[in-house]
């Protein structure tokens, strides 16, 4: 199976993989990582798909930071594309079945299956808080539509992106798949000091997503150093493995502001067993899913 990434050599998916292979008899237990610079050229990732598609060795793959950019520019070499595929407008899993090239977009089913762990059912509704989205690509569409397509929504949901496009794609996706209007707002940020005047306008209970990639992918933190995240909110970083800024940020005012902080870990089990039981079409019920963490969570280092 591939694994296509930005430095997938740092993954913790390296050595959990093969025991997950081992307790769902896959007939593969070798993952093979394709690390792609970010804002790599159409013919790289065109390149790479193609080289996918006639690898008979290689069942497939799970795309992370370049989901968007896979769809975009490699969307006619699929003889199918997924329903969420096409309103999303990324590909984070390709499959192979019965010769035909498959993508498919999990991030929304990811994201709210990470969200419902950690999240209570009716928090919203209870304290009146938003969300703000810090990142407008596919993992942070993902879950700002989710937030704005379940029965217990925040009050306003505020997506943000350093240029426009990501922001004009996040809302048509949002458009097409029945977000209310009015719900979200979208803000380019263009400094430090745009972020730290959107933190500070939120609510108590506010939830703040790091979805942006720095602290992983890129050093530093989205929220600038010295900003009072939102009393009584929950931060999530999408990254589990890096540097975590954010992460580190949100524990330093853990006790004093009364957050509940959460890693990407979780995050990453889900990603990683809705692709495999794709690629393998295999059965991944929540019991399941949860044997996997286990296993995954005994190869995580403290």
């Amino acid at each position: 199976m591939g694994f296509v990434g930005v430095s997938t050599g740092g993954s913790s998916i390296l050595t959990v993989f093969p025991r997950w292979a081992e307790v769902l008899g896959l007939p593969a237990r070798t993952l093979v990582g394709h690390d792609v610079p970010l804002d790599a050229p159409p013919e790289v990732y065109r390149d790479l798909v193609s080289a996918i598609a006639a690898d008979d060795d290689e069942t497939g793959a799970l795309v992370t930071t370049h989901k968007v950019a896979v769809h975009d520019a490699c969307a006619d070499l699929f003889d199918e594309l997924d329903d969420l595929s096409q309103t999303f407008g990324e590909v984070s899993c390709i499959s192979k079945r019965d010769g035909r090239l498959l993508g498919s977009a999990k991030d929304p089913l990811t994201a709210r299956l990470a969200l419902e762990e950690f999240l209570p059912s009716d928090h919203f509704a209870t304290t009146g808080a938003s969300a703000l989205v810090l990142g407008s690509g596919g993992a942070g569409t993902a879950l700002s539509q989710q937030l704005g397509v379940r029965g217990d929504r925040p009050g306003q949901v505020v997506c943000t992106a350093l240029e426009q496009g990501p922001l004009d794609h996040a809302r048509s996706v949002h458009e097409r798949s029945g977000v209310p209007d009015g719900l979200v707002r979208y803000v380019r940020t263009a400094g430090p000091e745009d972020v730290t005047a959107l933190v500070e306008a939120l609510p108590a209970g506010s939830l703040v997503v790091n979805a942006t990639g720095m602290g992983k992918d890129r050093p530093g933190s989205p929220v600038p150093d010295g900003v009072e995240l939102p009393r009584d909110g929950y931060v999530w970083d999408f990254n589990y493995r890096g540097s975590l800024e954010l992460l580190a940020q949100a524990r330093a005012q853990q006790a004093e502001r009364g957050l509940h902080v959460e890693d990407g870990w979780r995050y990453f089990v889900h990603g990683w067993s809705q692709a495999v039981a794709e690629v393998f079409a295999v059965p991944m019920p929540p019991e399941t899913v949860d044997e996997l963490g286990r296993v995954a969570a005994s190869t995580r280092a403290p």
